[in-house]
């Protein structure tokens, strides 16, 4: 199987990772949501580094902050009473940066 099946693959099994958290965030069952957390985490990990050296590599980035934030959010909002909530702002910025270069590198790629 190619690099890019192998991501496919993943990144369809990272989905169903992140819409359990998502979905026990909302349902507010809180452990399963808690634990949620690593194998979502871990799956955006994978594949930020199995595309370390493809195009996607900052759209992938960009999912990886996106879920960090969400988590961070999550995790604050179910154990610590909303504070510091607005410290997922970080990472949710990260993830716009990351953005910015992917489209910014893609039309720049297109109009070579």
């Amino acid at each position: 199987m190619d690099l890019l099946n192998k991501v496919r693959r993943l990144e369809n099994l990272h989905i169903v990772f992140w819409l359990i958290k998502d979905t026990c965030w909302m349902m507010e069952f809180k452990l399963l949501g808690a634990l949620m957390i690593i194998p979502a985490l871990f799956m955006a990990v994978f594949i930020v580094f199995h595309t370390r050296k493809s195009p996607d590599l900052f759209i992938n980035l960009a999912i990886l902050c996106w879920i960090t934030a969400n988590s961070y959010w999550m995790f604050v909002e179910f154990f610590m009473n909303n504070h510091h909530k607005h410290l997922a702002l970080i990472p949710f910025c990260a993830g716009f940066l990351f953005v910015i270069v992917y489209y910014y590198r893609f039309r720049r790629s297109s109009l070579l």
